[in-house]
């Protein structure tokens, strides 16, 4: 499997219109990608102008699949209004734990 951990920082104001493209986004992630097994997106206790991301494929090439998706290019350009910097993106190993998708280790 492959895993990865996005932090974004959102401009004043960015948040509702970042939300917004998200609830637009996932749908189509959730529908039409098969090998992204989780796909969740949270806000941050006491700072409302950071979400995260913990995204995991059943392996490298269903990333990079997900990576051309029309839906997810569009997300990708339209994302950087709402954002104060570049994203945090670390790239993580999955080990083991409660909840993981059949079949992972």
């Amino acid at each position: 499997m492959f895993g990865l951990v996005v932090r974004f920082s959102l401009r004043p104001g960015g948040a509702e219109g970042f939300d917004r493209l998200v609830a637009r986004t996932l749908p189509l992630i959730v529908s039409s990608e098969p090998g992204t097994l989780l796909y969740l997106t949270h806000t941050v206790d006491g700072d409302p102008g950071a979400r995260i991301f913990y995204e995991v494929y059943r392996d490298r090439a269903a990333f990079d699949e997900h990576e051309r998706q029309d839906h997810v290019r569009a997300f990708l350009a339209a994302r950087e209004e709402f954002l104060s910097g570049p994203p945090r993106v670390e790239f993580v190993t999955v080990a083991d734990g409660k909840g993981m998708p059949a079949g992972a280790p």
